[in-house]
């Protein structure tokens, strides 16, 4: 809650002034939870992703929404059920209830999520075996399910399905609900437990079950806790690690199998921020986001190969910027900086998230978790720039256009590494461009006619910076020229493009004479575009078909005025016809129309803009090879031109020469157009592509053709 305060004064001195209280949601910081067999993301928009089988009958290879839950600011897994904390303090649960663990006072078990009962307040919870605990702001801690080894701490064994405050606690600020014991972290360092203690786990020094709370002994500084199957962790605030309990799998990390009836201190780790306990196995994350594993690996839990146990932590390979972690009954979750879930493990119902059934010791991308900023659609390769301003790529790479470094290609996206920070990406017919927020410029592919701007014909497997222009705004690709629009509106171009009397081009990035005040910029296979801050646009090039829009054919190196066109907003170059989007919401096409590309009912050429009638409150543009695609302000797509492949999206394989509605999207937000598919954004972040698919540029994890729109397996 904030209070302000609005004074305003008139022309003659005279004010008023008034307060108000405004409320509002707080951002959640993403983080993950591993259950038994399934797992839950939390997204920065307060969403909640489950993939996995909850135990009810629901499973799902890869993640889905909890359609029923926002403004969610906490989630916890058990193993069969599931725990959501919204950001007005009321908890939520579903999923399996034998024993009463969602709180609704019942034991029927739940697909979508129910209020727990009775709670208000509540600033953290966690999920048990099948109790869970809830913390309240005021510092009290609250049970219910199984309560059969006293883990509720009423003093009781009497199973609840709705909370009971746990006996002799207070000031507690955070809560620990293990296998069958719970643990709690007090204010002031000290660590509290209660429950089953059959192996030391309650860290008393005995094996005495306890329903009621006791301090662990030895402990202080304390300012992170967790407990696994029957042994339990704690983070001191110097970095150092302690567990006791249960050891048979080597989950206390010390090198042996024995148990501890008492805390000890983990050698070897240090400088540790977050600890994770699974039922046999645990994990650590490093202030540098470095993450460390021990214990049972069966499964490759540990991110070791399979048969081997580590009894020592050891770091988990392939993970950098780590910062969140969980660990489940048999497998592990990482949450990275850039917005990825990354995960390991048992996957026999799916909870890794990767779309197949398959373990994993090597943590693997979990998809569809993180939110799709922007796309591109080159001729047979298709990226995305990903909400932490990663680029990731799919589709074609036989010149090594997914910048991976390698040149086999992907049906599934995978990332760009080393790169960062990235604003915008530009495809050409087989090559990259990156530009990342310095303003610097990237290339990689092919290079056979400088299109890459490094100076050389060399085809590029990694990423090289176009160094001979700087403070880039904007670029371009298509075929084999790149452009590139400067902050002082001026054009640079390098490539190659082909004219009535041959090859024009160079190797390193020349300014595009005659050129100011530029805003937009855009590239065919031949031809160029650019708009201009007073409206209007420009072109050069290949004017076969008339793609320039002067009314001639006549091909100019130095940009000419396209007739008739004003208080113009976007323009498209395609293969060899152009569009432009007024201020007014309509939308002009110009060049080649043998497939109907210009969308005026037609196939005749034009080397002047027509208006494409049926078209209003267009908002963007898209032009392909062949074919166009508008975005409606209605969040509606609509395509023309051709449709070989499908790329129209209507479910046929017919060329429209008026624009049809792409079948079955809405909440578009952007758009894009490939050589033969179309691709398009919606407003939840999910990418969403359709029509050749021979290398993959789909990116559904096939190379079939797509007549409706798929969704692009994204991370």
């Amino acid at each position: 809650m904030a209070t302000i305060t609005v004074s305003v004064t008139n022309g003659v001195g005279l004010s008023v002034s008034k307060t108000f209280d405004v409320s509002g949601n707080p951002c959640p910081t993403p983080t993950v939870s591993a259950g038994g067999v399934h797992s839950l993301a939390l997204r920065a928009d307060g969403t909640v992703w489950t993939w996995g089988s909850d135990g009810t009958g629901m499973s799902h290879l890869e993640p889905v929404q909890v359609a029923e839950l926002n403004s969610v600011v906490a989630v916890a897994a058990g193993p069969n059920y599931s725990l959501a904390l919204r950001s007005d303090g009321i908890l939520w649960a579903w999923g399996l209830n034998r024993y009463g663990q969602l709180g609704d006072g019942t034991t029927t078990s739940r697909v979508t999520p129910v209020r727990v009962s009775g709670l208000t307040g509540i600033v953290a919870m966690s999920a048990g075996t099948n109790h869970a605990l809830a913390l309240r702001g005021d510092g009290s801690v609250w049970a219910w399910g199984s309560n059969s080894f006293g883990q509720l701490g009423d003093g009781t064994t009497v199973d609840l399905s709705t909370p009971v405050q746990v006996s002799g606690l207070s000031n507690v600020i955070v809560v620990a609900a293990a296998g069958t014991h719970s643990l709690a972290l007090g204010r002031d360092g000290s660590v509290w437990a209660w429950g089953d203690n059959s192996s030391g786990q309650l860290g008393d020094g005995t094996t005495a079950q306890r329903p009621t709370a006791i301090q662990v002994s030895g402990l202080s500084s304390i300012v992170g806790i967790d407990g696994g199957g029957n042994y339990s962790v704690a983070l001191r605030s110097d970095g150092t690690v302690w567990t006791w309990g249960v050891n048979d799998f080597g989950q206390l990390g010390d090198g042996t199998t024995t148990n501890r009836l008492t805390p000890a201190q983990l050698s070897g780790l240090s400088s540790i921020t977050a600890v994770s306990a699974g039922e046999n196995h645990c994990l650590a994350l490093r202030s540098d986001g470095s993450v460390w594993a021990w214990g049972a690996n069966y499964f490759g839990e540990t991110g070791t190969v399979v048969p081997a146990e580590p009894l020592t932590p050891g770091q988990v390979a392939g993970l950098d910027n780590i910062t969140a972690i969980d660990a489940g009954l048999a497998h592990s979750l990482a949450f990275r900086s850039d917005g990825a879930v990354l995960a390991w493990g048992a996957n026999t119902s799916g909870q890794l998230g990767d779309g197949l059934p398959s373990l994993r010791s090597i943590p693997s991308q979990v998809a569809g978790v993180t939110t799709a900023l922007s796309i591109g659609a080159g001729g047979e390769h298709s990226m995305a720039i990903l909400a932490g301003q990663t680029l990731w790529g799919w589709g074609a790479n036989g010149k090594g256009q997914l910048g991976n470094g390698m040149n086999l290609e992907s049906p599934t996206p995978i990332r760009v590494p080393d790169l960062f920070n990235v604003v915008a990406v530009a495809l050409g017919r087989e090559y990259s461009l990156a530009l990342l927020s310095s303003g610097t410029l990237w290339g990689w592919g092919a290079n056979s006619a400088g299109q890459l701007g490094d100076g050389t014909t060399t085809d590029g497997l990694t990423l090289h910076q176009v160094t001979q222009v700087d403070s880039v705004i904007g670029i371009a690709a298509s075929g084999e020229q790149s452009l590139a629009l400067r902050s002082d509106g001026t054009v640079w171009s390098w490539g190659r493009i082909y004219l009535s009397s041959g090859a024009s081009g160079n190797l390193t990035p020349a300014q595009v004479a005659g050129l100011s005040g530029i805003t937009a910029i855009s590239a065919g296979a031949h031809h160029s575009l650019a708009l201009k801050n007073d409206g209007t646009v420009w072109a050069w090039g290949f004017n076969f078909s008339g793609r320039l829009g002067d009314g001639t054919t006549t091909d100019s190196l130095a940009p000419v005025k396209v007739s008739g066109l004003t208080n113009v907003t976007s323009i498209a170059a395609g293969g060899g016809h152009s569009l432009a989007l007024k201020s007014d919401g309509t939308v002009w096409a110009w060049g080649d129309n043998g497939s109907g590309q210009l969308g005026n009912g037609t196939l005749v050429s034009r080397p002047v803009p027509v208006h494409i009638v049926g078209l209003s409150s267009i908002t963007a543009i898209a032009a392909g090879e062949g074919h166009s695609l508008a975005l409606q302000s209605d969040g509606t797509v609509w395509a023309w031109g051709s449709n070989f492949a499908s790329q129209v999206g209507d479910g046929t394989t017919i060329d429209r020469i008026v624009p049809v509605k792409v079948s079955g999207l809405d909440g578009v937000i952007s758009i894009a157009a490939g050589g033969m598919h179309s691709m398009a954004i919606r407003s939840d972040g999910t990418a969403w592509a359709w029509g050749s698919s021979s290398y993959g540029q789909l990116g559904d994890g096939t190379t079939s053709r797509r007549l409706l729109p798929v969704r692009s397996r994204l991370p």
